[in-house]
C-alpha cells in the first residue's frame, strides 16, 4: 500500500497502542500516528479497578511503555487530541484542534463508554463510573474520604471495585438488577463461589433490584434508593452496569454499525481503507453465529496484531480464542472461550476446595471453560479451544482426566 500519508490510529487504549507497536514490529515504514483523547500516554486499564485503588499499583507502573518508546520507533503520539470527523473520499480526518490529517489506512480503536443510569440524582457529586485513569484518580480520592460505598452492578468491574473498597476498610453494598452476580458472563457455580467469597469479606448484595434514585444533600450523593424501596447510605456510588461501544465516529462517517462497528474476518469495515478493533468492533464469530463484540484486553491486542499484519501484506483471518481474567481478592477467575448464558455447565473439581473449573457446552460442543484458582486448567482450555479438540461432558466432569492430557493426545 502507499506509504505517503501512513496509518492513523484513533484511540490511545491498549488496542490502539498495540496497533502502532505491531506496525513497526511488522516492518511498516510509513508514518504512524496514534491519536488519544487522554492527556497521558497509553497505560494498563485492568489495575484501575484493583491495585491502583488500594495503592498496591502506583501510577508510575501503569504506562505500557516509557515516552521514549514512541520517539525511538517513529510513532507520532497526539495526546489530549480527538478525531472529530472522517472524510472517507479524501481519506482525511479532522482533529478537535482543527487540524486535518491524511491517511492511507485508518484504524478505529475507540473502545467503549460506560452506560450511565437515567435515574434521578445520577448527576450528583460522588456518583461516577470507572473507565479512564482520570476516573480512577477521582474514585481513589473519593474512597479515601468515604466510609460507605454502593456499587450499582455486579459485573466484573463492580465486584473488583467492591473487593478493593473492602480492602480499604469501607462498608460496601452491591445493587444488581439480575438475580445473581455475573449473570450474563459466567456460570451459576462460578458466580456463586465468588459472591460467597465477597460476602465473607463483608460485601452485602441486593439482587433483583436496581437503583430507583440517587439521593443527595447539598449537591452530593448521600444514599441510593432501590426499586424495592430500600435506602442504602452512601458517600460514594460507583456505576458498573456495562458499557456501550464508542461507534459514533464510525456511524457519522457512514460506516456499517450495529451495536459496534461491523468488520469482516480481516477486521476491515465497510470501507476497505478503515479497520476497527477492540471494544468498539463487532466481528464474525468463528462458529458461524451472529457477529460478536468482546470486551477484553487480549481481544484488542490480538486484533491489533492481525490488522498490522494485513497492512504490510500478510492478511490472516482473525480466529483467536478469547480469554479473560478477573482478580477478586485472593481469587482469580480465568475464562477461555465465549459461552452463551443458556450453555450447559459441567463442574470439574471441588467448589469447597476453592479450586475448580466449569466447562460450558452448547449441545456436545465445548464453548468455554471458566477456571477459578486453576491456572493449569485455563492454559489447557485455551489450547483445547484453539485446536478445536473435542471434549465430552463425561471427560469434563472426571477430574482424573487432565485437560492437558487431552491436548497432548490430540497432538
Amino acid at each position: 500500500m502507499p506509504m505517503d500519508a501512513g496509518v492513523i490510529i484513533v484511540g490511545g487504549g491498549q488496542g490502539g497502542f498495540q496497533a502502532a507497536a505491531s506496525l513497526r514490529e511488522e516492518g511498516y515504514a510509513g508514518p504512524v500516528t496514534l491519536v488519544g483523547a487522554e492527556p497521558v500516554s497509553p497505560y494498563q486499564r485492568p489495575p484501575l479497578s484493583k491495585g491502583f485503588l488500594t495503592g498496591k499499583t502506583p501510577q508510575a507502573q501503569l504506562p505500557l511503555r516509557p515516552d521514549a518508546f514512541y520517539e525511538e520507533r517513529g510513532i507520532e503520539w497526539l495526546a489530549g487530541e480527538r478525531v472529530t470527523g472522517i472524510d472517507r473520499v479524501a481519506r482525511r480526518v479532522t482533529l478537535a484542534s482543527g487540524a486535518r490529517r491524511a491517511y492511507d489506512h485508518l484504524v478505529l480503536a475507540t473502545g467503549a463508554v460506560p452506560r450511565m443510569p437515567r435515574s434521578p440524582g445520577a448527576e450528583l457529586e460522588g456518583v461516577q463510573a470507572l473507565r479512564t485513569l482520570a476516573d480512577a484518580q477521582l474514585l481513589k480520592q473519593r474512597l479515601g474520604q468515604a466510609h460507605r460505598v454502593v456499587v450499582v452492578g455486579a459485573g466484573f468491574i463492580g465486584l473488583e471495585i467492591a473487593v478493593a473498597s473492602r480492602e480499604l476498610g469501607l462498608e460496601v453494598e452491591v445493587v444488581e438488577f439480575a438475580q445473581r452476580a455475573l449473570q450474563r458472563s459466567v456460570s451459576a457455580d462460578a458466580a456463586a463461589f465468588l459472591s460467597v467469597a465477597l460476602q465473607a469479606r463483608g460485601v452485602r448484595f441486593h439482587f433483583s433490584t436496581g437503583a430507583e434514585a440517587f439521593l443527595g444533600e447539598a449537591g452530593r450523593v448521600c444514599a441510593v434508593q432501590t426499586h424495592r424501596g430500600d435506602v442504602l447510605p452512601a458517600d460514594v456510588v460507583v456505576i458498573g452496569v456495562g458499557v456501550e461501544p464508542d461507534d459514533a465516529l464510525a456511524r457519522e462517517s457512514g460506516l456499517s454499525v450495529q451495536g459496534g462497528v461491523l468488520v469482516d474476518d480481516y477486521l476491515l469495515t465497510s470501507d476497505p481503507a478503515i479497520s476497527a478493533l477492540g471494544d468498539c468492533a463487532r466481528f464474525p464469530a468463528a462458529d458461524g453465529a451472529p457477529p460478536i463484540r468482546i470486551e477484553s484486553v487480549q481481544n484488542a491486542v490480538d486484533q491489533a496484531r492481525c490488522i498490522a499484519a494485513r497492512v504490510v501484506g500478510r492478511p490472516v483471518r482473525y480466529r483467536k480464542v478469547a480469554w479473560f481474567w478477573s482478580d477478586q481478592g485472593q481469587n482469580r477467575l480465568q475464562i477461555a472461550g465465549v459461552a452463551d448464558p443458556a450453555d450447559a455447565s459441567v463442574l470439574r473439581g471441588s467448589i469447597a476446595d476453592g479450586k475448580f473449573s466449569v466447562l460450558r457446552f452448547r449441545g456436545d460442543r465445548l464453548t468455554a471453560i471458566e477456571s477459578v484458582n486453576s491456572a493449569a486448567d485455563h492454559m489447557a482450555a485455551r489450547k483445547l479451544l484453539a485446536a478445536g479438540i473435542a471434549v465430552t461432558p463425561e471427560q469434563a466432569a472426571d477430574a482424573s482426566v487432565k485437560l492437558a492430557s487431552l491436548v497432548a493426545m490430540a497432538a
